[in-house]
């Protein structure tokens, strides 16, 4: 991840910044806000060097007192120090304990020694650091070598008693909280960071070209409602989603330059990414420029496109293999749209050798020649191969993978499938991708008319051939018949 990379999940995952910066800084007001107050008073002391009869003397002296400051700062906090001192003052702990009330400060370049105690109770905080500051007078005195003529080198002097503190010294609010804050900005950040380099679903065209070679042929937006019904194209025309699956229809012309693209299998890697919708609306948009557009419910496990569309699903493709019925007999006209539907029909005991028999490559031809597009809807790659097997039927292979389910080792496996079998991929559709991310460039706010206007349509059949470079037919020829004129090069 480059800096780009980092700000993008900035970007991305700011919410998830912002909840756990709040938490964070939750925790440290709670926490402060629960903390019992703390005293401190602080007893100073001032290490002196005795009198000499001669300045060496003096000098002596006062070099020993500022090399003994440290262990007079370590004696402090002793036994030796503190037993009396819990005696005197009546108090129910510990040497050890008391000295983690303690803090003995030398002051830089001195021979001042500060004597700090805290506690709950001020009061008990100035007597705790009197009382040490005295009691350690003592001691250093008894601990210092004698003259010859018995005085003692350093004299310990108390210049300045504790006072009973009146504020608090802990917990300090201000400092707390902005230590809360900025840490939880930076848990924050981290944890968004994190959560993006761990995340294997494939999330934008981004995760797929880095993945793999195959061209993102289009991104579509995820919606609720009404608005996220399989017949999107028709009853929503001015959506998001139905400008993605145009944009896919207009791409899809490109990737067939160099070859007749008459046939085009419809998959995914998993159930439930919305491949079925994505064949029903890629029909729906095909035959909106004119085009004899067939649409073949070929997932005989679990079909939907007759349920989707309201038709009738019982007669189909699998009375059609079995030879119980023709093609032209089960096609139907899905309103006045010059979509043709053939149904999937009863689920058969063994789809993949109906799928992979002479008898559906037969078909698949014959409906090639009777149309200008045959789009299959075909069942995911992962959990079975009769998608495979149609792939390798077809002139080319969409895959679907959805934003919100798939993960990028599951794509690439179903990739994998494909090219095992040597079908050929056009490319991936993104599926169900969030909105904020669907609509970067503005193609929401960009419409022509308002909702319920009607959409605009070619003003002549030369104008919708050539968007997708076909001779327009006779929109109410009859259903599986053979059309007349060019043929159709996606």
């Amino acid at each position: 991840m480059d800096l780009t990379d980092y700000l993008g999940v900035l970007r991305k995952r700011w919410s998830t910044i912002v909840l756990i910066a709040l938490l964070t800084l939750g925790a440290a007001v709670a926490l402060t806000l629960s903390a019992v107050p703390q005293y401190t008073a602080t007893t100073r002391m001032f290490f002196a060097a005795e009198g000499g009869e001669s300045i060496s003397d003096l000098n002596q002296g006062s070099t020993f007192a500022e090399r003994q400051m440290v262990s007079y700062a370590a004696v402090a906090a002793s036994p030796m120090v503190l037993d009396p001192v819990i005696e005197d003052l009546g108090l129910d702990v510990q040497a050890h304990e008391l000295a983690e009330a303690l803090t003995a400060t030398i002051l830089p370049n001195s021979v001042i020694l500060d004597i700090s105690a805290t506690d709950e109770d001020p009061q008990l905080a100035a007597d705790l650091a009197d009382a040490v500051a005295d009691e350690l007078s003592a001691v250093a005195e008894d601990l210092s070598p004698e003259r010859s003529d018995g005085t003692q080198p350093v004299q310990a002097t108390i210049v300045t008693e504790a006072r009973v503190p009146t504020e608090p010294s802990a917990p300090d609010t201000v400092l707390n909280v902005a230590l809360g804050l900025v840490f939880g900005v930076l848990l924050g950040t981290v944890t968004a960071v994190a959560r993006e380099l761990l995340d294997t679903k494939v999330r934008g065209a981004k995760d797929v070209t880095a993945l793999t070679g195959v061209p993102v042929m289009a991104t579509v937006q995820y919606e609720t409602g009404s608005r996220s019904s399989p017949t999107f194209m028709v009853d929503d025309p001015h959506g998001s989603r139905a400008e993605d699956v145009r944009r896919l229809r207009t791409n899809l012309r490109y990737v067939g330059l160099d070859h007749k693209l008459r046939s085009i299998v419809v998959t995914s890697s998993l159930p439930g990414e919305g491949k079925s919708t994505t064949s029903i609306a890629l029909s729906l948009a095909l035959a909106d420029t004119g085009a004899r557009v067939l649409l073949v419910d070929a997932d005989l496990r679990r079909p939907s496109v007759a349920e989707y569309l309201g038709l009738e699903g019982a007669a189909g493709l699998t009375t059609v293999l079995i030879g119980r019925a023709e093609s032209a007999d089960v096609v139907q006209r899905w309103r006045r749209t010059g979509l043709d539907v053939l149904p999937a029909g009863d689920v058969p005991p063994n789809p993949s050798e109906l799928l992979g028999s002479r008898a559906m490559a037969t078909l698949l031809v014959d409906l090639v020649a009777a149309y200008d597009i045959v789009v299959v809807d075909s069942p995911p790659l992962l959990p079975v191969t009769d998608a495979a097997v149609l792939g390798k039927l077809a002139g080319g292979t969409l895959v679907v993978a959805g934003a919100d389910k798939v993960h990028k080792a599951q794509l690439r496996e179903a990739l994998d499938a494909l090219d095992q079998v040597g079908a050929h991929v056009l490319g991936v559709v993104l599926n169900k991708v969030g909105r904020r991310d669907a609509n970067r460039y503005g193609y929401e706010s960009y419409r022509s008319r308002g909702p319920g206007e009607t959409p605009r349509r070619p003003e002549s059949p030369a104008e919708a051939a050539a968007e997708l470079g076909v001779s327009r037919r006779v929109p109410d020829a009859e259903p599986g018949s053979p059309p007349s004129g060019t043929t159709l090069p996606v």
